[in-house]
């Protein structure tokens, strides 16, 4: 198990089991080639294709005018209906050639964890970091959506490599700094996160949302859906072995606690109901996920803590 309780944390010393640096970060620029998201991920556009468009221009088609939100193209802004309502609006076209990707990536203190090799929170950065890398090199827009236990924080979509290296800037200060003591009383949910995304309005958008997924509700996924309606969103789930069970072996004897309760599992019959209990939720969780991924019939994706994240996401993207 990766212990993150006795480990200090400073720009010299990381253990990238269980922090990621913003230098590791950078590096994963040299994992992109031989996959590809493209084949995944066709926009809700009629007209845009499946493939990540490295042609640039507005369009011919109008499709509807629209308040602006932040990120937009300015060369869109009708400057007419403007200065008549008093509040910017931009012309929107069906043959919009650019795609945004938005990297969603979960760093709450639930994902600070791992029974293996890897913190889930790493993993969901460094994957994101992967995805962000190749969509600059198909010449697309990334932006990111943190979620951390506090807030949430949106960075517009760019395409310039100076945008992404300050937004993986920003990702490793988040990812660093979680704490095994963290209290999550007062922590932001994950229906709270999907309720600010969804308040952006995003339309022919490509969404991948990093995060183990835990608790996820019927609320959540109707958000998710809602976001489907517009966009392209692809789930990937990070999962550890004791997310399904605590043990293969049920006569051993377990001491839980979350730093402020503690409960012993001594007995057989207590640790098999446990194992149960996680079983059925994360059984419960994976088929919400399978369900709402096959309303575009994007794949589910899974990737573990075991320390080869990497692998297992490339391979999942060449498997197709």
């Amino acid at each position: 198990m990766a212990h993150a309780s006795n480990t200090k944390i400073n720009q010299k010393i990381l253990d990238p089991r269980i922090y990621c640096d913003y230098a590791r970060l950078v590096k994963m620029k040299t994992n992109i080639d031989g996959f590809s998201l493209s084949p995944y991920l066709k926009t809700s556009r009629q007209l845009s294709g499946r493939h990540l468009s490295k042609y640039r221009g507005r369009g011919l088609n109008f499709d509807e005018l629209r308040h602006y939100h932040l990120g937009d193209d300015i060369r869109n802004l009708d400057w007419k209906v403007t200065l008549r309502t008093g509040k910017p609006h931009v012309r929107s076209y069906t043959e919009e050639k650019d795609h945004n990707v938005i990297l969603c990536v979960d760093q709450r203190s639930s994902l600070f964890f791992s029974s293996i090799d890897t913190m889930k929170s790493v993993v969901a950065a460094e994957l994101a970091s992967l995805c962000a890398w190749r969509v600059v090199k198909e010449s697309d827009r990334v932006g990111f959506f943190l979620i951390s236990d506090e807030n949430t924080e949106w960075m517009s979509p760019k395409r310039s490599q100076n945008d992404i290296l300050k937004y993986l800037k920003k990702l490793a200060a988040t990812n660093q700094s979680l704490q095994v003591n963290t209290k999550e009383k007062h922590s932001i949910s994950f229906s709270n996160a999907l309720h600010s995304l969804n308040r952006r309005n995003l339309k022919n958008s490509i969404i991948i949302i990093f995060s183990d997924w835990i608790n996820i509700s019927k609320e959540d996924v109707s958000l998710l859906k809602h976001l489907q309606r517009y966009n392209d969103v692809l789930s990937v789930l990070i999962s550890d072995p004791m997310d399904s069970s605590l043990t293969k072996t049920p006569s051993s004897k377990w001491v839980l606690s979350n730093g402020t309760h503690q409960i012993n599992l001594e007995k057989r019959k207590d640790i098999i109901k446990a194992n149960c209990h996680l079983e059925k939720t994360y059984q419960n969780r994976c088929e919400a996920l399978r369900h709402l991924m096959a309303i575009k019939r994007l794949p589910f994706m899974e990737v573990s803590t075991a320390g080869n994240h990497i692998s297992q996401f490339t391979h999942l993207l060449r498997a197709k």
